[in-house]
């Protein structure tokens, strides 16, 4: 069949927020870019618009890109496509890491980063020859990355349509946290970008203020302090406003480097704690212990050198009891942490610790994929019931996230930015702990057969967890 048009989807979720939507498509438009420029690719951001199933039909590819809480919604799609004649292709984390799940009605998945794979999709399907899988597993030399194409920057329009558009610097991740997805998704060998090629996108694209995807960019003030030396050199000249990424606490061992990274105009570190319970260190790769004076240390050397602190933690470690939830507020309320995400420890697929609860019959039949976004309980814990640990998270949450505590949070870190500053960095000091504010209302989430669902306000407080079943 000849290929008519690709249209490349992002299933929604959260539609839009104040007029902007949250997750930018970066995946799809590298790929997109990928796309030979005599065929017509269109990106559909599903919480910009919705899919125009009208428009679609045979001779069409469609690629979907899906993580594990938006595999529902990949299906919901697939099959109203599909009756319209269209070709559908899955890929991203869930394809990846449960291929035979996805293959089922999907026409063809890609497994892995598929930079190598998508053009030979392309190719296949317009000669009739598309195959049902496709693997790209041998983690691309970021070297070799195609620059993102002026005709999808012209059509994502992301400076206009998105609160704060992605980058990504490097990827990989050598830790093995039990419970991550990274290393199975991206390889645990840490790669790198080119300087001057990042520094080309930043100007193309025309960025002010961004956040970073990779899985663990501070890592690479161990690994490669030579590489990050020159990137904070590079990015120190160019007219930003701030950016974000991901990290760990040893980037506090390294005070030149925060230096240069506050002067290229970094404004905080999401740094994984992970849990205040040091009963939980095996289960955390070797990148947190549970050592409270450890991670007092750490937000101080950061912060100390103009950088603000965005702490991680996740609840429902074997090691973990109802006491959890109190004894971590407490910490974050003496810590001075800029930003706060708490997230329920979920046993994803493809993961060690969705293995180990198989075998122990530790799942919760009955709960959808769509469910597991790290705001549901949807295993047996250890040392509590699900209840407890899912009130124990509303009750956190609500401490954490009135606008009280927001504002309080928000107000201490501007009052560390000079004044001069307070224009560019005012949004900044507030928006993270508004995002998880957000995410944390899908707690009230009822999923719907679209894959998607909709809201029920006090759903949390009545006990919803949902569809809890007796072992």
């Amino acid at each position: 069949m000849s290929l008519r048009k690709v249209y490349l989807i992002q299933p929604g979720r959260d539609g839009r927020v104040m007029g902007k939507a949250t997750m930018a498509p970066y995946t799809l438009m590298r790929l997109a870019s990928l796309v030979p420029d005599e065929i017509p690719v269109e990106i559909i951001d599903e919480d910009l618009r919705p899919t125009p199933f009208d428009e679609i039909g045979p001779g069409d590819l469609v690629g979907i890109t899906a993580k594990t809480l938006q595999i529902d919604r990949a299906r919901w799609l697939t099959e109203r496509l599909q009756a319209r004649g269209a070709t559908v292709i899955i890929g991203g984390t869930h394809a990846t890491l449960a291929p035979d799940d996805v293959l089922r009605w999907a026409d063809s998945i890609a497994i892995g980063e598929a930079y190598r794979t998508w053009p030979k999709m392309i190719e296949d399907f317009d000669r009739g020859d598309l195959q049902p899988r496709y693997v790209d597993e041998e983690w691309a030399n970021l070297d070799d990355l195609k620059p993102i194409s002026d005709r999808v920057l012209q059509q994502v329009d992301e400076n206009r349509n998105y609160w704060t558009p992605y980058m990504e610097i490097t990827r990989g991740c050598p830790r093995n946290c039990t419970f991550c997805t990274a290393i199975r998704v991206s390889g645990r060998v840490m790669r790198l970008r080119p300087v001057e090629a990042v520094v080309e996108e930043i100007e193309r694209r025309k960025l002010k203020r961004f956040f970073l995807t990779d899985d663990n960019f501070g890592l690479n003030f161990r690994l490669n302090p030579d590489y990050m030396e020159e990137l904070f050199k590079a990015l120190r000249k160019l007219p930003l406003h701030g950016w974000t990424a991901q990290a760990e606490q040893l980037t506090a061992d390294h005070p030149d480097l925060l230096k240069l990274a506050r002067e290229a105009h970094l404004d905080k570190l999401f740094i994984g704690f992970e849990s205040a319970n040091p009963d939980n260190r095996k289960e955390l790769g070797g990148k947190a212990k549970g050592n409270l004076q450890r991670y007092q240390q750490v937000i101080g050397r950061i912060q100390d050198a103009g950088v603000g602190v965005v702490g991680l933690f996740v609840f429902g470690f074997d090691g973990d009891t109802p006491a959890i939830f109190q004894h971590t507020h407490d910490f974050i309320r003496d810590s001075g942490l800029d930003g706060v995400s708490i997230t329920i420890l979920t046993p994803y697929v493809g993961t060690p610790q969705r293995a180990q609860w198989i075998q122990e019959n530790r799942l919760i039949p009955g709960i959808p994929w769509s469910l597991y976004d790290t705001n549901h309980v949807t295993y047996y814990p250890k040392q509590m019931t699900p209840e407890e640990l899912a009130k124990g998270y509303d009750w956190l949450a609500r401490k954490l996230y009135g606008w009280r505590g927001i504002a309080w949070r928000g107000a201490r870190n501007l009052l560390r930015i000079p004044v001069r500053d307070w224009p560019r960095k005012a949004m900044g000091s507030f928006s993270t702990d508004v995002g998880y504010r957000l995410e944390c209302s899908h707690r009230d989430w009822v999923p719907g057969e679209n894959g998607i669902g909709k809201i029920v306000k006090g759903a949390s407080k009545k006990g919803y967890f949902p569809l809890i079943q007796p072992a």
